[in-house]
């Protein structure tokens, strides 16, 4: 396992770039500590997979360095990081079996008989292929086969890291969640240091430790899972994580409080945490609240923190109630509990003042 460390890092696909919008990837310093489970995470196109080609020798960057453990590797290639890699669609032979597939890494590296005997049993424990072993992989099902390629990837112990670029792609919805268990047990297990690239929120939430959203071939945020969905520190953030994402208000600040820009009720300001308001005063720009779905509470009656709303929709999603509301000129969604019974017509819309964020120009406001 390797300590991985990002300097100055940039990469275009362009010969002679000249602006910022040339480069695939903007430059970055990133530190990625041995043993650590991490996630990349962003949508098609925003520089995630450059990335991973250049932490595993596949890709030169244009600028800036690749250290391994201190060690400077940015010209070295796969083999010589001592690089595991899981891509997008299986890589497999297809001649040979299940159980010969996952020996293949090991007997390249010259291990005894009995060492490799031992680990192909325990992948294929971990995998749940022990039936497979002795079948060709030809015949097998597209997850089968990627649940080799998984293992292959997995079965050498010796390696600096094991990267997976959105390696589910082609597995079964249903075995998807039964998989991302299992790798975050093969990590608890044997510590390797595992960048798992993907565009599905709900994989890079649920596999890392750390995860770092991109957007834009820039890193805009790496935290916890529930850091980046409590305090996103970019608007797009925001929008990116969640299922539905942020609600965002525009509003205006007035000394210590804050009042929804085109509500009708500007008698009904609101207070946030930490003394924020005071501090966004002297900003220019755009001011807004951001704050979650989860957060928001519905309320009969006016209470503290609260303004006026109209509800508009109510849909029944068996464990929860998605709720529309008219705030001013903003249409916001709340998700309520299912025994809450929910009205069309007017309501209050309570907002925490320590869940409710406020963002300038897109950036939180700290």
């Amino acid at each position: 396992m390797a300590e991985i460390r990002l300097q100055q890092l940039a990469h275009s696909y362009h010969n002679n770039p000249d602006s910022e919008s040339d480069y695939a990837l903007k430059t970055c310093d990133y530190l990625w500590e041995d043993g650590g489970a991490y996630a990349l995470l962003g949508p098609s196109g925003c520089g995630k997979t450059t990335l991973l080609k250049i932490i595993s020798g596949l890709l030169q960057p244009s600028q800036g360095k690749v250290l391994f453990d201190g060690v400077d590797v940015t010209a070295q290639s796969p083999r010589q990081r001592n690089i595991a890699q899981v891509f997008q669609f299986p890589v497999i032979y297809d001649a040979m079996s299940v159980y010969d597939n996952l020996a293949f890494p090991l007997r390249n590296r010259k291990l005894a008989a009995a060492a490799i005997d031992r680990r192909v049993q325990e992948v294929a424990e971990m995998l749940d292929l022990q039936a497979n072993l002795k079948q060709r992989a030809r015949g097998l099902s597209a997850d089968l086969k990627q649940m080799i390629s998984l293992g292959r990837g997995l079965v050498r112990e010796d390696v600096s890291a094991i990267l997976f670029d959105e390696p589910l792609t082609v597995i079964d919805p249903h075995l998807k969640f039964t998989l991302r268990r299992k790798l975050k047990q093969v990590h608890e297990r044997y510590r390797h240091t595992l960048i798992y690239v993907t565009h599905d929120q709900g994989e890079a939430l649920t596999f890392a430790d750390q995860v770092a959203v991109m957007s834009e071939g820039t890193i805009l945020q790496v935290g916890t899972p529930q850091q980046l969905f409590e305090k996103p520190v970019h608007r797009f953030l925001g929008h990116f994580i969640g299922s539905p994402g942020m609600n965002f208000l525009d509003c205006q600040v007035r000394q210590d409080e804050v009042v929804i820009d085109g509500h009708l009720m500007d008698g009904h300001p609101l207070r946030l945490a930490d003394g924020i308001a005071r501090r966004a005063g002297a900003l220019t720009g755009r001011l807004e609240l951001g704050v979650r779905p989860e957060f928001v509470r519905l309320c009969a009656s006016a209470e503290t923190n609260t303004v006026p709303v109209s509800v508009q929709e109510v849909q029944d999603l068996g464990n929860y109630q998605l709720v529309n509301v008219q705030c001013g000129k903003h249409m916001l969604k709340v998700k309520v509990v299912e025994a809450q019974d929910v009205q069309i017509g007017a309501a209050w819309l309570q907002f925490p003042a320590d869940m409710t964020r406020l963002y300038n120009n897109g950036h939180l406001v700290e």
